[in-house]
């Protein structure tokens, strides 16, 4: 009998050796690696192609959630968590489960052996992690942006994006590093990125500490000169929102 391919994600030693230990009484589960940091975890899942993860939440450098994102395909996923009550609030909606720590090995037998009835059902599975992750995404105020650039993970912190700019389903971020597509809506970035940045066109949103000017050309239309000279187009109702934060 094959058998089932686990990963455990989890930078702390205590946890990685506690999961071990409980999965002594699943023979059809091994585990095929263990990682100490979401950029390890990515690389893993994209080599082992495992069926299921054992995922804490907080990590350095790169969150759990940060890391599904990146994902093409997600495997099954058991969370594991300390204190993270909004992620918990999301959890308890939908079928995916958690593991809260301290966990026993009866809690955590009951979480494993739900995953391995869901084995069948991946795709669906996946779908859930997929609303769990906007879910605990609604309600944050963004600090940083994770993106894909080619094989490697880029984090942005947002006080460094000069402009957004809409690109169908996907959103491309500017900065003076260089550009990098997103695949997330312009709504949400206008509803998350805080009152530094303002949506001056349907289809770009500015970081105001990067204009250096507004100015108007052609008849009744305005432009932004941004930091990296780059000129942003503004609509009318983009003109008035910033005057209205610029308070010109």
């Amino acid at each position: 009998m094959k058998k089932i391919k686990a990963l455990i994600i989890d930078d702390e030693a205590l946890a990685r050796g506690l999961i071990k230990a409980f999965l002594k009484d699943f023979s059809e589960i091994e585990v095929s690696a263990e990682c100490t940091d979401g950029f390890s975890g990515i690389k893993a899942i994209r080599e082992l192609n495992p069926q299921v993860i054992f995922l804490d939440i907080q990590m350095p450098k790169l969150t759990g959630f940060e890391m599904l994102e990146l994902l093409e395909h997600t495997p099954l996923v058991i969370f594991t968590t300390a204190y993270d009550q909004y992620a918990l609030k999301a959890f308890e909606n939908n079928a995916t489960d958690y593991l809260l720590k301290p966990f026993s090995k009866e809690r955590f037998a009951k979480s494993v052996k739900k995953a391995l009835e869901n084995i069948s059902s991946q795709a669906e599975e996946a779908e859930k992690i997929r609303k769990i992750i906007q879910s605990v995404k609604s309600d944050t105020v963004l600090e940083r942006v994770v993106v894909k650039n080619g094989t490697k993970v880029k984090i942005i912190p947002v006080d460094e994006i000069f402009f957004l700019e809409a690109q169908d389903d996907y959103v491309m971020i500017y900065t003076e590093e260089g550009k990098f597509l997103k695949q997330e809506t312009m709504k949400f970035f206008e509803a998350h990125l805080g009152n530094s940045f303002l949506r001056v066109h349907r289809s770009f949103i500015v970081n105001i500490s990067k204009i250096v000017h507004v100015e108007a050309y052609e008849k009744e239309l305005h432009r932004i000169i941004l930091l990296n000279k780059q000129p942003i187009p503004v609509s009318r109702s983009g003109y008035t929102r910033l005057k209205e934060q610029l308070r010109f």
